[in-house]
């Protein structure tokens, strides 16, 4: 598989973003990368220097940047739910309705509130739920005690979490790196 993208980490090792190889390969070029990890590579290719040698950077899957602790303060700790297309929360609920337990592909799924918006409810990742069409349909603006319990809790997911889960073709070695960090409580860690 080819590197569609570089886990970008700060210097203690919590990601921070994710970058295409040609913006990782300036960290390389600017000698701003700490320290890296992974098989794969991504070569770059530069121009010839007047001995003839050509340069060439090679490109890890991940990457520490150095001198990154102004990254480490600007990073967010709770994570917004901002996915309009639900995307990351129904991959945080693995495509299963929170009411009736049916896994289902994502065109009959949508997100409900807990706690109705028409109640005062949040669009947070504790108050909402992976639900089928069915269910949320039937269950409108009432509470949970008044139609059936949630099969599961909802939780705000951790930074590797999110890293899991709004990654696109993640390699092995990004893949290992974030779930060896996952929380005992992640359901992401069966998978």
């Amino acid at each position: 598989m080819t590197m569609k993208q570089v886990l970008t980490l700060d210097i203690a090792g919590r990601p921070y973003a994710w970058l295409n190889p040609e913006e990782a390969v300036t960290y390389y070029a600017k000698n701003k990368v700490a320290w890296e990890l992974g098989r794969a590579r991504a070569v770059f290719r530069g121009g010839y220097n007047h001995h003839g040698a050509r340069s060439r950077i090679e490109v890890a899957p991940i990457i520490a940047i150095a001198g990154s602790e102004i990254m480490a303060s600007m990073a967010w700790d709770q994570l917004v739910l901002s996915d309009r297309d639900n995307t990351l929360l129904f991959k945080r609920d693995q495509n299963t309705c929170g009411y009736c337990g049916r896994r289902l592909a994502r065109r009959y799924l949508t997100r409900d509130h807990i706690l109705a918006r028409s109640r005062g409810g949040k669009d947070t990742w504790t108050n909402c739920v992976t639900a089928c069409r069915d269910c949320n349909q039937a269950k409108g603006a009432r509470m949970v005690e008044d139609f059936r319990p949630l099969i599961y809790v909802p939780y705000a997911p951790c930074r590797f979490e999110h890293f899991l889960l709004s990654g696109r073709n993640v390699l092995a070695d990004q893949h290992a790196y974030l779930r060896a960090k996952l929380p005992k409580h992640s359901r992401l860690r069966a998978h």
